[in-house]
């Protein structure tokens, strides 16, 4: 049921799209007015305007930036130094030779155990 609606679906989008995209008939590529210009020269460019092209902007986004990052910074660290106890030391251990018990037969054998503080 569910491929033969994909499927409809699909038959019917690509019906849709043929009649939809019908060519246009070619367009020229001329200039037409309905009056024709007026007499005299072309005018000229637009003036220019003046910026005082000092870097300021620049300077000014760069500023924004440490002093976001800065701010940023510190409300990611969470306002402070912390203090972190140290990890207390691993404990000494060694192997000893002692009498265990057997399992097994309910006997006893010496075995190498690690003993640690």
């Amino acid at each position: 049921m569910k491929k033969t609606l994909i499927t409809a679906m699909t038959l019917a989008l690509v019906a849709t799209m043929g009649t939809v995209t019908i060519p246009a008939p070619n367009a020229m590529a001329q200039e037409w007015r309905r009056y024709p210009p007026p007499p005299g020269p072309p005018p000229g460019p637009p003036p220019r305007r003046h910026h005082n092209n000092t870097g300021a902007v620049i300077a000014g986004g760069l500023a924004a930036g440490v002093v976001g990052g800065l701010i940023g910074g510190a409300l990611a660290n969470g306002g402070g130094p912390r203090y972190i106890e140290e990890a207390p030391p691993p404990p000494s251990c060694w192997y000893e030779d002692r009498r265990v018990r057997n399992a097994y037969d309910g006997g006893w054998h010496m075995e190498s155990v690690r003993v640690c503080d």
